[in-house]
């Protein structure tokens, strides 16, 4: 199976693939990999340059194997050796746009796995007794943050482990500079690549006949002597499959190129044929009369825009920034500068994809830029959505290159790539009216991570509290995974933190600002948690303290006597220390009990006093004590357990919120109308939920206890809460002790 096959193909009289053109070499052993034909690889890495037709091929050898397209295809006329059986589909997880985690949880979900961990898929897919086959194209498009090199992670976390797993048969389409590492992790034998830019796999009849196909006037080209006459027509595209040395993504723009502005372009000069895409892009530039660095300069900050594309609207403002001039004229002026090389784009529904990665998705479109770019939320790696959390569809107009490889180019000849991410991320700072995020364009909030990352900026940025609960929280925890974690700061480290449970609950932004307030008073960043009330945010809860106390079991609400007792005192020494979100106002002087809040800890707990049996005796305890903590400030109390004092069963009647308790989630209604009010998700397991006539409620986890007066009057945004990859359920009731566990879970 060489380049030999092609010869053999058209002497046969066989038809080409209608989509591919040609290729008869690589669909040949790719129809053998199809059938794990006896010789076949087990695993096949197809490689090649920016602009090779990579994705072009992947997606014609899926129609092939696709039951839908079979049925629109001429199979009988295709050379047969091409063509595999009439299989199951392969499952095609599509990694454009997703983390490495998303990908591989996507294949979880797609075959039914009952894994909890990233290693568990492998050893499922390792146990099953049938083969499983899978294509994962457009790899070099992987992940939300294009400078965090997200492909090299999903060769390293996802592919070699499934190349690896012997039960897996593997069709993986990579970068060059990736391939080597993945094909060379295996026996040999077990792996092949296929480099389409080498002489054995390469077809530069199939490249010709693309190129002459185009340059019909039923293609869209003009009527012209060259392109009228078929014999014209073939000699000129022979020369430019000649002239681009295989590169498809050279001879498509150039086809482009003569379509938008033929005038000044002679067939015969072959000074006139591009070799590469760079000149492509010059020698277009000059038979419109324009500087090609002008050209350059214009398509820049589509080079680097983020995610689907540029917002229209930023485009001027960008560009300039690049320029360090004006460059509206220019714009404005050369749309058919600039038209062989950009596409409009529809922006996508701002939250999850179709979740099923099977099938072909949407990579029967152009060709080179195939996959859908829309993220699923899979389980803890689930996408977020848009900032706002609408999920609504975005009207506006994008841009963006037609293919990546011209990204590369422009790039690549700009004199300082830091410096012009560094212009472009001053350009949309600028652009955030008085510095509200809320009213910042949902790219800007988006995406700027992603610039500042690639400037070398980012860490300078994450120190804006709005800007956390307000941006994407799948990019922007992309963004900041990429930085080293010695030049975070404090409340970027908080973020990082927290953010698996913002993406992994699919939150709304304003319930992403209640989590992180609730985690940066937990981290003892008790500005940045108020600072999140100031913002415009309805949040359903101020968080009053959090205790980093490890082994609670379970927590009540109650009161003390406001005097006396066993010398009740705030913050009395002993106990583990804690972070609050300011003062309190006192309750009134006459109050005739103190509000606090009780934690069942380990016997031995530095603070904590043994609880005595229903006799009355310490030593059937069973090595449990109490913390006795205030309800609405920070501090511990120093008094007896004994005498804290369960609210009464009016008092309870009479309290305007409820609480109910789920494996994995709290939710606090409204008695009067049963609306929820406020709705907690948590990213290890809860285990205790009290609720006190006031509104406060506490809560315990393998982290810690946090108070949170609830504030919400109105329905609050309920996230959704996937089931848990990792962690153990929630604790079970430990069968009451002095009242304390009786009060745990439904209180509904």
């Amino acid at each position: 199976m060489s380049a030999s096959g092609e010869g053999k193909a058209a002497a046969a009289g066989y038809a080409p693939h209608p989509y591919v053109g040609g290729r008869t070499a690589v669909l040949r052993a790719l129809a053998a990999w199809r059938m794990r034909w006896p010789g076949a690889p087990r695993v096949i890495v197809l490689t090649g340059n920016p602009g090779s037709g990579r994705s072009r091929l992947v997606t014609g050898f899926l129609m092939l194997c696709d039951r839908g397209h079979r049925k629109r295809l001429p199979l009988d006329d295709l050379d047969p050796a091409t063509v595999p059986p009439d299989l199951p589909e392969p499952a095609v997880p599509i990694p454009a746009g997703r983390t490495a985690a998303q990908l591989l949880w996507l294949i979880s979900d797609h075959f039914g796995l009952s894994a909890d961990r990233d290693d568990d898929i492998f050893t499922e897919l390792a146990a099953r007794e049938e083969p499983v086959t899978l294509v994962v194209p457009d790899v070099d498009r992987a992940g939300p943050v294009r400078a965090a090199n997200e492909p090299a992670r999903v060769v390293r976390d996802v592919l070699k482990p499934l190349a690896a797993t012997k039960t897996v048969h593997l069709l993986a389409e990579v970068p060059r500079e990736l391939a080597a590492e993945l094909a060379g992790a295996l026996p040999p034998g077990q792996a092949q690549i296929i480099d389409l830019d080498a002489p054995e796999w390469a077809d530069s009849k199939g490249l010709a006949r693309q190129a002459e196909t185009a340059l019909t006037p039923d293609a869209g080209a003009p009527e012209l002597p060259y392109t009228a006459d078929p014999s014209a027509r073939r000699a000129l595209a022979e020369a430019l499959a000649a002239r681009a040395d295989g590169n498809r993504l050279t001879v498509q723009l150039a086809v482009r190129s003569l379509t938008v502005r033929p005038e000044g372009f002679d067939p015969a000069d072959a000074s006139l044929l591009p070799g590469s895409v760079g000149e492509v892009l010059d020698l277009h530039a000059r038979r419109l009369g324009a500087d090609p660095r002008t050209l350059r300069l214009m398509l820049a900050p589509l080079a680097f825009a983020e995610g689907e594309g540029l917002p229209v609207h930023m485009w001027g403002a960008l560009a300039s920034a690049v320029a360090g001039r004006d460059m509206s004229r220019d714009l404005a002026d050369g749309m058919l500068l600039a038209a062989p090389f950009i596409e409009p784009v529809e922006p996508s529904r701002g939250s999850t994809g179709d979740g099923n990665g099977e099938g072909l998705g949407d990579r029967d479109g152009n060709g080179e830029g195939g996959g859908n770019r829309e993220r699923d939320a899979t389980a803890d790696e689930g996408a977020a959505g848009s900032g706002d959390g609408s999920g609504a569809v975005d009207s506006r107009t994008l841009l963006r290159l037609l293919h990546p490889g011209i990204g590369e180019e422009i790039r690549s000849g700009l004199p300082d790539v830091r410096d012009a991410q560094t212009k472009i991320a001053m350009a949309l700072l600028e652009a955030v009216p008085q510095q509200d995020w809320a009213q910042a364009d949902p790219y800007i909030r988006d995406h700027l991570a992603a610039h500042t990352l690639d400037a070398g900026l980012l860490p300078q940025l994450l120190t804006d509290p709005g800007l956390f609960a307000h941006a994407d929280p799948v990019t922007m925890r992309a963004a900041v995974e990429a930085v080293p974690l010695e030049q975070l700061g404090a409340p970027a480290r908080t973020y990082l933190r927290t953010a698996p449970l913002l993406t992994r609950s699919e939150a709304p932004a304003e319930l992403r600002a209640a989590f992180l307030e609730s985690a940066f008073v937990e981290d003892g960043l008790v500005a940045y948690a108020d600072a999140l009330h100031t913002l415009g945010f309805t949040l359903p809860w101020r968080t009053l303290w959090s205790v980093p106390l490890v082994g609670v079991r379970a927590v009540i609400t109650g009161s003390l006597p406001a005097q006396g007792g066993d010398g009740a005192t705030a913050g009395a020494a002993g106990g583990p220390g804690g972070s609050g979100a300011g003062p309190v106002p006192a309750p009134p002087a006459a109050a005739p009990r103190r509000p606090v809040a009780a934690f069942l800890v380990p016997e031995g707990t530095p603070g904590a006093r043994t609880v005595p049996g229903p006799d009355g005796d310490a030593s059937a305890a069973g090595g449990r004590a109490l913390l006795v903590h205030d309800l609405l400030r920070p501090g511990y109390v120093d008094a007896d357990p004994a005498q804290v004092q369960l609210p009464s069963a009016q008092a309870q009647e009479a309290a305007p919120f409820g609480l109910s308790r789920g494996a994995d989630y709290l939710r606090v209604w409204a008695r009067a109308d049963e609306e929820v009010v406020a709705a907690l998700v948590s990213d290890t397991p809860f285990t205790g939920a009290d609720l006190s006539p006031e509104g406060v409620l506490v809560v315990a986890t393998a982290r810690g206890v946090t108070a949170r007066q609830i504030l919400a009057a109105a329905p609050a945004p309920v996230p959704s809460v996937p089931a848990q990859r990792t962690g153990t359920a929630d604790s079970a009731s430990s069968g009451g002790l002095n009242g304390l566990d009786g009060r745990e879970g439904d209180h509904s």
